[in-house]
């Protein structure tokens, strides 16, 4: 596997120093290669799995050996990037036997795995293997013993799921004695993690070398934003489970891209989109869990470079962190409406405007209001280079929030913290108008203020598998809790990545809770009949239904990185 530094990381079965027991080793992406540690037996031997690497501060990779330790039987082990090991545990019979399979780290922090045999129940005794966890410092627990009639020798490594259980299979055992699949239930509830908001900051752009070079197409490249927020001066990230980020997205000589994936570092790349191009730049929020030592990974099908700002980020709950209160979706701003404070005159290229939010009385936000959950929607008035968006009484801020080269009706979501009197200012680097909606606000823990709980990344709904393109409303609305990503049914509001594609023009897409009127608003726009993305936090209806709403005809794909709940 590939570690933030950009080397690579593995295990041999055998070979290495002394009795050729097996190594762990280092080797760069030119094929420099290093031996960091040569198993002897007391400290482990034969590594027959991947390495997994620890998350947030932690970042060491652990690992499992068939054989060595105190007992012969297998161990756990602990190795610091520079090469020093440490053995956590030593199997015996009982506890279990011979860990062929990887480790995972689980929403609790701890690690969890299989030994293929060992174990106490009857009739297997030791023949039938175990489940265990382990933490970070060596404390092993066995689980569950397998018997035989539920399974017997698992050999691979289990996952956890969206519903907090885990699942395997194992080698032999059942019914009909040809092995099971099975699901481990410990009560393993995630904990939400609450908003801190930060003044927005790049931190990648590949354009410049920052973070790295062009990512080249069908290849996936690793962004350390904790230490790169250190390196670009902007906040301490050491805290963070989740970020949120604009993704701009910048295409080699105009050439599209098919599709763009960030997700959390060392997971598998998931069956998700982030954004697609036709060969120009496309802006795209999104809230992304932090991988292993706080990374995200970047997928690109097509060679292109790649931009990462900041505006904040999710943390464990320690004031002074934020929990989310959702609106229904509101019209905070329209640049195209007579002028006022919230209407007229467009924005003026090169010229800032300050927006005071707060006096969009009938969207409910309350003066206690610390960062606005918004989605801009620029009309330019021909090109549009990039439009800046900040908290009032700061300096304008070196990113971007979205782009309209080609002069079409262009939408993106932001999280911003707000200013000076819960205003917001605004950039544009060209003229154009500029309509404003909010789904919700962040501010200080209490009553029906919500946690962030990020998922596996996961497809809620494409219609292109099921009943086609729409015009209108769709029907039946989106059943999300019945959906395949097994999103929990006290979650409240959705975070997902919408994106259309369209059959010819369309006007606008709108998203909203079922069982509520029709909001005023717009999620997203492809006058142009492009392939469009954008981030949408959507409070849930009935039944955690949302409705869509499609003016014009176009296939419709949802997917959720994360919800809210209590």
């Amino acid at each position: 596997m590939q570690a933030n530094d950009g080397n690579f990381y593995g295990t041999t079965f055998k070979g290495g120093g002394g009795n050729h027991l097996g190594t762990v080793f280092k080797i760069t992406p030119s094929g420099t290669l290093t031996t960091l540690h040569s198993f002897a037996g007391s400290d482990g031997a034969n590594p027959e799995a991947a390495l997994v690497r620890g998350r947030g501060s932690d970042g060491h990779f652990y690992g499992t050996t068939v054989h060595g330790g105190s007992y012969g039987a297998g161990t756990v082990f602990k190795i610091t990037l520079s090469g020093t090991l440490t053995t956590l545990h030593s199997f015996s019979g009982s506890e279990g036997e011979f860990p062929a399979a990887s480790l995972i780290q689980a929403n609790d922090g701890n690690f969890y795995g299989t030994a293929t045999y060992g174990g106490t129940s009857p009739p297997c005794g030791a023949d039938c293997g175990t489940i265990f966890s382990i933490t970070s410092t060596g404390t092993l627990t066995t689980l569950h013993s397998f018997a035989g009639s539920d399974g017997a020798n698992p050999e691979a490594a289990l996952i956890q799921a969206n519903d907090g259980n885990f699942y395997g299979t194992t080698y032999r055992g059942g019914t009909n004695q040809e092995g099971t699949v099975f699901r481990l239930s410990l009560g393993l509830v995630q904990s939400g993690v609450q908003f801190v908001p930060v003044m927005p900051c790049r931190l990648v752009d590949t354009r410049e070398n920052l973070g790295g070079g062009t990512i080249q197409g069908g290849t996936f490249d690793m962004f350390d934003l904790p230490q790169l927020a250190q390196t670009q001066g902007c906040a301490n990230l050491s805290s963070a489970a989740a970020y949120s980020l604009n993704v701009t997205l910048v295409p080699q000589n105009g050439r599209p891209v098919n599709y763009l994936t960030i997700w959390p570092t060392e997971k598998p790349l998931p069956y998700v989109s982030t954004m697609n191009s036709d060969g120009r730049f496309k802006a795209n929020a999104a809230v992304v869990p932090a991988g292993a030592g706080g990374a995200v990974s970047v997928f690109v099908t097509d060679t292109s470079d790649v931009v990462l700002d900041i505006n904040g980020y999710f943390a464990p709950a320690t004031p002074p962190t934020l929990t989310f209160y959702p609106l229904p979706p509101c019209r905070v701003a329209d640049t195209r409406n007579p002028r006022g404070d919230l209407g007229g005159p467009y924005l003026k290229g090169g010229v800032p405007r300050d927006f005071p939010v707060l006096e969009a009385t009938s969207c409910n936000i309350p003066n206690t209001a610390e960062a606005y959950s918004l989605n801009f929607t620029a009309v330019p008035h021909g090109y549009l280079n990039y439009l800046t968006v900040w908290p009032t009484g700061q300096s304008q801020p070196y990113v971007s929030t979205l782009n309209a080269p080609t002069g079409t009706v262009v939408a993106n979501a932001a999280i911003v913290p707000a200013g000076t009197g819960g205003e917001i200012s605004t950039y544009a680097y060209n003229d154009t108008d500029l309509i404003i909606d909010i789904d919700g606000y962040f501010a200080a823990p209490g009553q029906g203020g919500l946690s962030l709980y990020p998922v596996v990344p996961c497809r809620v709904l494409d219609t292109r598998n099921g009943n086609g393109a729409f015009t209108g409303t769709l029907n039946p609305p989106v059943d999300v809790w019945g959906s395949p990503c097994a999103v929990p049914s006290q979650s409240q509001a959705y975070v997902f990545n919408a994106t259309v594609v369209p059959v010819g023009s369309l006007g606008y897409l709108t998203l909203w809770p079922d069982g509520s009127n029709q909001p005023y608003v717009s999620t997203l726009n492809a006058y142009d009949g492009a392939i469009s993305s954008n981030m949408a936090i959507v409070p849930a209806g009935n039944q955690g239904k949302i409705d869509a709403y499609a003016y014009g005809t176009t296939q419709l794909i949802l997917d959720i990185s994360s919800y809210f709940a209590p």
